[in-house]
């Protein structure tokens, strides 16, 4: 259980939420967790399966306080709401924003200051803490065409325009991202991105993870009322979640990338791991994303200062803190969108 902001997290899986009197009570089978005052609060979400009274649902409805279920790993179930309040008005918002691309163009701005930042603070700690088994002269070259793209960021004028130079960024950090693998290099040897299919470990182990994350974005985003389809930088598409592909961006290099890179440096993946299919794909194991999904759960757990808000929280609720900024923004209570810059 985790208070951030005006928002109540329950991680835990086997929680039920009661009312009692004006108090949200959390409870684990017969062990007690907490209490948190109604007036304290604009939305609960859950990740767990024994959900809530109807008493504490029919409360939250009243009141106007957002009560969300999603799976222990982030998938949205539902939302319980009550007459129509404000998420009308913060979907509105967000519509006719993504339907102005100069509206647009700030927000999208900020999800690319995030990723390309976070990318070139990954390649800068990786040159700080193994300078003697990296290729120094092409890490620093990368970082330098990322610092780049950060300043034209500054004068760009149209979202077509953020995509070259993001195209840019991102050429530069995949060019050098296997001065990141420091084993087995061999095995796990990377050129470039490839997907649909993953044709090697390393990509495998990206495209995974991708999905897996981008499908949590997508269950914050549902948990503040906005709407994972409609997005700022990514053109809407049937059957994409195109703000929630957007909000990816910023927390590819923090929460993605680094927990795969992770994985093969620690020697928790191996190439045992891994079976090609008839079409040349690589993909992990039957049992093999099962450890996964279990160590990607562990890391979910460890605790971090959120750098904008300055609060402590596990890595798992990063994204549903970007979801509450992003949201307080497009109701005009931030003059910004501060995305997650990580140091």
């Amino acid at each position: 259980m985790r208070k951030l902001q005006n928002t109540l997290y329950v991680t835990t899986p086997l929680a039920y939420l009661s009312l009692d009197g004006e108090t949200v009570v959390i409870q684990n089978e017969d062990e007690y967790l907490g209490r948190v005052p109604l007036l304290n609060l604009e939305n609960i979400v859950s990740f767990g399966y024994r959900g809530a009274s109807p008493r504490l649902m029919g409360a939250c409805a009243e009141r106007g306080i957002g009560l969300c279920f999603l799976t222990q790993n982030g998938r949205f179930l539902a939302r319980i709401s009550g007459p129509v309040s404000g998420n009308v008005l913060l979907r509105t918002a967000q519509y006719r924003i993504a339907d102005v691309k100069n509206d647009a163009l700030p927000v999208a701005k900020m999800f690319l200051l995030g990723k390309i930042f976070n990318g070139r603070w990954s390649l800068e700690r990786t040159l700080r803490d193994h300078a003697l088994r990296v290729d120094a002269v092409r890490l620093k070259g990368a970082i330098g065409q990322m610092k780049q793209a950060l300043a034209d960021l500054k004068n760009s004028g149209s979202v077509e325009e953020l995509m070259g130079i993001e195209g840019i960024a991102a050429k530069a950090y995949f060019s050098v991202f296997d001065q990141m693998i420091l084993k087995n290099p061999v095995y796990f040897h990377f050129d470039s991105r490839n997907r649909r299919p993953p044709l090697d470990p390393v990509n495998a182990l990206l495209s995974f993870m991708y999905s897996i994350l981008s499908h949590e974005i997508a269950g914050a985003l549902e948990s503040v009322g906005l709407d994972p389809a409609v997005g700022f930088l990514h053109a809407l598409r049937p059957g994409r979640a195109s703000l929630a592909l957007d909000l990816l961006e910023e927390l590819r290099a923090p929460l993605a990338d680094r927990f795969v890179l992770s994985l093969i440096n620690l020697g928790t993946v191996t190439e045992h791991d891994f079976e090609r299919k008839e079409n040349g794909a690589i993909h992990l194991t039957d049992e093999a994303r099962k450890h996964f999904l279990s160590a990607w759960q562990k890391r979910k757990q460890e605790i971090i200062t959120h750098p904008f808000l300055e609060e402590k929280l596990p890595w798992g609720l990063v994204a549903h803190a970007q979801a509450m900024l992003l949201s307080r923004y497009l109701r005009g209570d931030l003059d910004a969108y501060p995305p997650f810059m990580w140091k």
